[in-house]
């Protein structure tokens, strides 16, 4: 990443949730912070600011240590909120919190959730779908882009994610959202949209990949897949995108471009 990140003369980082694995963090203070964050994005081309969303991993710790301006004084890159907007000229990042969306974890007996600033759910995920619908409808951005931990589409273990089919996906479709990025399965891939623009891009291959289980999936709407380890890096200049997915070594698996003048990929 440090290498690619060079390369490129990146802007920022997204990071797409789980964090801390497995539990998330404990409280500020936690080793964890230091252990998978600080201490391992050490080159000088990362040394910039980074976005992350929570994940359900992060979800089953303490979620208020993730989200303290404490960690911003021990990594001032640090920055974590349950959703928000980054600005970025062409282009507007929507990040939403997606774990409060998926039903299974509010009856999952074998883990502990931190629903705290969550609870009533209902009130919070309309709130969210609210201030995310006005925000996307505000936007001038060239390009929009919305990142969650979920999969909206997926062929990798946990697959497609309903509740955000339902709630979250008619709500990018009728505001042209360009790209919706994602972590949770632990591959790499690119899904087409054959209804409408929107490119589903997953990059949650930080660790524990090789899970072997792929789903089948149309291979008119399936790209891209690898299932190991690795990132990715998207590049935007002007009505021009570029995505590339990379292997551990910085080996470049996958390219994808497009124009918004032409309207076309490649």
């Amino acid at each position: 990443m440090g290498r690619i990140g060079e390369q490129l003369d990146i802007d920022f980082v997204v990071s797409t949730g789980d964090n801390f694995y497995g539990d998330g963090l404990k409280n500020v203070n936690d080793p964890a912070f230091l252990e998978s964050f600080k201490n391992i994005y050490t080159a000088k081309s990362l040394q910039k600011q980074w976005y992350s969303v929570l994940g359900n991993h992060d979800y089953r710790g303490n979620t208020e240590a993730q989200l303290s301006p404490a960690l911003q004084k021990i990594d001032s890159r640090w920055f974590c909120q349950r959703s928000f907007i980054v600005n970025a000229g062409i282009a507007e990042l929507f990040f939403v919190d997606s774990t409060p969306f998926v039903n299974k974890y509010l009856v999952d007996k074998d883990h502990n959730y931190d629903w705290r600033g969550v609870s009533p759910r209902a009130t919070y995920l309309a709130d969210l779908l609210q201030d995310l619908k006005q925000a996307l409808n505000k936007s001038s951005a060239k390009w929009k882009i919305v990142v969650g931990h979920h999969a909206i589409r997926s062929a990798g273990h946990h697959g497609d994610t309903p509740e955000l089919i339902s709630l979250l996906l008619p709500m990018l479709k009728v505001y042209n959202v360009d790209m919706y990025m994602n972590g949770h399965d632990h591959c790499l891939e690119h899904i087409t949209s054959l209804d409408n623009p929107i490119q589903y891009l997953t990059s949650g291959a930080g660790s524990k990949a090789w899970r072997g289980d792929t789903k089948r999936y149309n291979n008119r709407a399936m790209k891209f897949y690898y299932d190991g380890q690795g990132f990715m890096s998207v590049k935007l200049a002007g009505s021009d995108a570029e995505i590339a997915f990379y292997d551990v070594l910085g080996r470049v698996l996958y390219t994808w471009k497009a124009s918004k003048q032409l309207h076309s990929t490649m």
